[in-house]
């Protein structure tokens, strides 16, 4: 007769939390051959962890030479960012039972592909070359630009100027918006939606003085004007910012040069 400790114990066990997942991912190593490939990696994991979490399963308990960038995994830093089932997202955000769908003719849990954003070129695994996203960034002066002496206290701003260009004060750099993007796709030198939030930002901020250069920087080919308004951006934004919203207002400012 069982005792009620192992009447326990083996209730707990029936109702293990844990499911068998696949995870469909393409790997690149340029060391080893020019072209990517995909893998299938099976583990056990509970449905309400997140994939960062799957891919530090399989990285450290079933092939360490996986390659991903991750830091805070908090969704704070922006470093994990990639394309999982298709569509662009954070990988410490993504919960494994939100993206796991059932097989309905084997009733098994379909594979979760996880891939490299697009658009950026894959220097191995999940890991892609930053460096055109943040020349970019770089190039729309991302920074306060005042004349004038420097103040003795903190720049006063009232809650409604702030409240002009807010929304795209929450921008981490996940570079998910711009990897969206078609345009981008199709012609690395497009700035990109991150670039154009970062420039709405400081273009909008009542303090800054340097909203006309930003202007003119937006205004060349190259520049706002590429934006088709998919609304790509938009949804891939894992911050939730008003992506296309801000683009149009910058090309308003353009029209207008009023800001």
């Amino acid at each position: 007769m069982a005792t009620p400790l192992l009447d326990k114990v083996e209730d707990e066990s029936a109702a293990s939390p844990y499911i068998t997942v696949t995870l469909r991912i393409r790997r690149f190593n340029p060391e080893i051959s020019d072209e990517s490939r995909w893998e299938d990696f099976s583990i056990e994991i509970d449905p309400k962890e997140r994939v960062l979490d799957a891919l530090h399963k399989i990285k450290w308990d079933v092939d360490g030479s996986l390659t991903f960038r991750r830091s805070c995994a908090h969704g704070i830093c922006g470093s994990d960012a990639m394309r999982i089932n298709g569509k662009n997202r954070l990988a410490c955000k993504t919960l494994i039972k939100d993206i796991t769908s059932i097989d309905k003719k084997t009733g098994a849990p379909k594979p979760i592909t996880v891939e490299a954003i697009k658009g950026l070129t894959v220097l191995k695994d999940l890991i892609v070359d930053m460096d055109p996203f943040f020349q970019a960034y770089r190039d729309v002066m991302p920074f306060l630009v005042t004349s004038g002496n420097e103040p003795t206290r903190e720049r006063l701003q009232s809650a409604e100027d702030r409240e002009r260009f807010d929304d795209t004060t929450k921008c981490i750099l996940c570079a998910a918006c711009t990897s969206s993007c078609p345009v981008f796709w199709n012609d690395g030198q497009y700035f990109g939606p991150a670039a154009i939030v970062n420039a709405h930002r400081f273009i909008f901020d009542s303090r800054d003085e340097a909203g006309e250069q930003r202007l003119e920087i937006l205004n060349d080919k190259d520049g706002v004007w590429r934006c088709r308004t998919t609304f790509n951006c938009t949804d891939a934004c894992p911050r939730g910012i008003e992506v296309t919203k801000a683009i149009q207002e910058v090309k308003r400012a353009l029209i207008t040069r009023r800001f």
